[in-house]
């Protein structure tokens, strides 16, 4: 069932909550103009914070489709808007040659239309779908390059992708676009100025505890929160690679299948490689660095309640 556009910040904030995930004011009001205003939105943040979980809980939460354009170094034209069926044309060719068609330009004509067109995610997102515009992801935009941003423009500002040999394809309706970017390079101000901004940090200690009992609700009260201060905790440490909000869920997960009612040190050394992702940082964290974070995580624990 498709669902109107939330009409308040409150209302985004409810709309994402009931679909699963918590978001801070902020995140929501960037979210909100940007579906008010009709504007793409371009979130940063580190790899693991939720970036992507927005776009697909949008799409969830309104009942649109989600198109989804994962990034990648090399990614191009052909891949991300449109190609043509060589093999199907090829067929064609053959097919009216056999016939005796003679006729070139009618034949050109014919193999270069839209039923030997591939449609690629930009295209398919300015298409109309019956359920309404569609939610297009373009995620980990930071990993293509400036030649691919450069063509982005045009889809970004006015929401169209022209093809040499058709035309101009303009969506009916704006699409609901998100670009998530990890920021592993710089992405180039011509294409933030056509997108609204906002970072994605870490959550604090209460958001991330509601974030773990929505999306994991058989989690235990105590485990719960001993789980979330450990890893607030944790990020305070001089790491590789913080473990990010995925992580947490991972992590709780893991505790669970393994009957964890509360942090124990010899399940938590047993289980790093579920929360930390590197060699170095796991090396770091040893006995006596976990029995410490515990009994840190267990006294924020008591000072929360």
């Amino acid at each position: 069932m498709t669902a109107t556009a939330p009409a308040s910040i409150d209302a985004t904030i409810g709309l994402l909550r009931g679909a699963g995930y918590v978001a801070d004011r902020p995140l929501a009001t960037v979210l909100f103009l940007a579906l008010r205003m009709g504007r793409p939105l371009l979130l940063e943040g580190e790899a693991g914070v939720g970036k992507t979980e927005v776009a697909k809980t949008l799409a969830t939460a309104l009942g649109r489709r989600l198109i989804r354009l994962q990034c990648y170094e090399g990614l191009d034209q052909s891949a991300a808007v449109y190609e043509w069926n060589y093999a199907a044309q090829m067929i064609a060719i053959r097919l009216a040659e056999a016939a005796g068609e003679s006729d070139k330009g009618a034949m050109a004509a014919d193999v270069f239309s839209e039923r030997y067109l591939l449609r690629r995610p930009l295209l398919e997102a300015l298409e109309p779908h019956p359920e309404g515009p569609p939610v297009l992801l373009v995620d980990e935009l930071d990993r293509t390059d400036a030649a691919f941003e450069a063509f982005l423009l045009e889809v970004l500002a006015d929401f169209q992708v022209t093809i040499p040999e058709i035309g101009t394809v303009k969506a009916p309706a704006p699409p609901i676009i998100l670009l998530t970017s990890n920021r592993t390079r710089e992405i180039h101000d011509a294409l933030k100025r056509r997108c609204l901004y906002h970072w994605v940090d870490y959550p604090d200690a209460e958001r991330e505890l509601a974030i773990l009992r929505a999306r994991l609700p058989g989690v235990g009260a105590t485990l719960s929160r001993e789980v979330v201060a450990f890893v607030q905790a944790l990020r305070k440490d001089d790491l590789f690679k913080v473990p990010g909000v995925a992580e947490t869920l991972d992590w709780a997960s893991a505790l669970v299948e393994l009957d964890a009612v509360a942090l124990d040190p010899g399940q938590v050394g047993d289980t790093l490689g579920v929360l930390l992702k590197y060699q170095d940082d796991i090396a770091k964290t040893d006995a006596g660095r976990i029995e410490r974070l515990i009994e840190e995580a267990r006294r924020a624990v008591r000072a929360a309640e």
